[in-house]
């Protein structure tokens, strides 16, 4: 009976992620009043859903094998760590890392514990926090130059034009909902994973729909929950506060940031590149703030770099280094109440 008390931890830290991270998908798309929010709410918990249950279980293995989490209380103090600091983060309007704050609580739990750290996992989770974002800003540097090149070759009716650019923005975030809910779904449920309360279901010959996805079917809606109360005020921050984005600008950004995610997310395009003798993206859940922040500064950097608004970024970046050291001390203090009251 005391499995859904514990699951509700994870299902605290999927809303605020919802809360939190929907703004990365959708905020350049509302903040350019091209999509009505509730309209981008509805697109995104639908998605992500179906991102987490149909690709997200590469990711949410590696979150649990480096969290090295034997029962369900662990797992709980860790989401609920991690949960609570982004959502003090949301209150404040600052888009911050989900995975920066489970690293945080894991490395806490490793550090209380005496776990070894697995520093291999370690360093491809934070390296792709400087990665992602980097490749992000180049991808969206590179397709807004292509498609505004390709765009004063050939103009378009302004009405034509407004049209293209809703539609486009719709499909933008629309894929980008399935790979947040595909990449970042192993944040919500990775420490679940070793001690699931649930067992694999038979629903036909040939497929199962395993414990791992039923997790994630309600880490998504968690999720889901999340973008349709209370992500509209992070999406603000995002889409005007950093770079003032163009409804193109919007688009672009957003889908350089969905593609990146994708790749760190998907199982079949790491075996594909595995199959061709090439460097395959490791399937770790990359921070999507860091990611879209990096596609407005690579838009902002390449067009006017003196429109950024540096102040904001500044309080960003410090909320990024704040992240995982809240949600690690939070973590390590209610690991050590545990065993102080376990002990009484």
């Amino acid at each position: 009976m005391l499995d859904p008390l514990f699951l509700s931890s994870g299902l605290f830290f999927g809303w605020s992620l919802g809360a939190n991270d929907a703004a990365n998908v959708w905020g350049p798309a509302v903040g350019a009043r091209m999509v009505k929010f509730i309209k981008a709410a509805l697109l995104c918990g639908l998605f992500v859903t179906l991102g987490s249950v149909l690709s997200g279980s590469g990711g949410s293995h590696t979150i649990g094998a480096f969290a090295s989490i034997k029962t369900l209380s662990g797992a709980f103090i860790i989401a609920f760590s991690a949960a609570l600091t982004v959502f003090w983060m949301t209150r404040v309007r600052m888009p911050v890392s989900n995975t920066h704050a489970v690293a945080g609580s894991i490395i806490a739990w490793n550090l209380f514990s005496a776990t070894p750290v697995d520093y291999q996992t370690l360093y491809k989770i934070v390296g792709s926090w400087f990665f992602s974002p980097v490749l992000t800003g180049i991808f969206a540097a590179l397709l807004y130059k292509l498609i505004s090149g390709f765009l004063r070759r050939r103009p378009l009716h302004i009405l034509h034009l407004d049209s293209l650019n809703r539609k486009a923005l719709i499909i933008a975030g629309i894929l980008g909902s399935y790979s947040l809910g595909a990449n970042n779904i192993g944040n919500v449920i990775g420490v679940f994973v070793p001690v699931s309360p649930f067992r694999d279901i038979l629903l036909s010959p040939g497929i199962i729909f395993s414990s791992t996805q039923q997790l994630a079917l309600i880490g998504g809606l968690s999720i889901g929950l999340g973008v349709l109360t209370y992500s509209k005020k992070v999406m603000l921050t995002v889409g005007k506060d950093i770079y003032k984005l163009s409804p193109l600008m919007s688009f672009v950004v957003i889908l350089s940031s969905s593609l990146v995610l994708f790749l760190f997310a998907s199982k079949e395009l790491q075996n594909l590149m595995v199959s061709l003798g090439l460097p395959a993206f490791p399937l770790v859940p990359i921070s999507s703030s860091q990611s879209i922040v990096g596609g407005v500064l690579g838009i902002g950097l390449s067009e006017n770099l003196y429109n950024i608004n540096y102040g904001i970024l500044k309080r960003i970046f410090l909320a990024w280094i704040t992240t995982p050291v809240a949600a690690g001390l939070l973590s390590f203090l209610l690991f050590s109440l545990q065993a102080i009251l376990g002990a009484v």
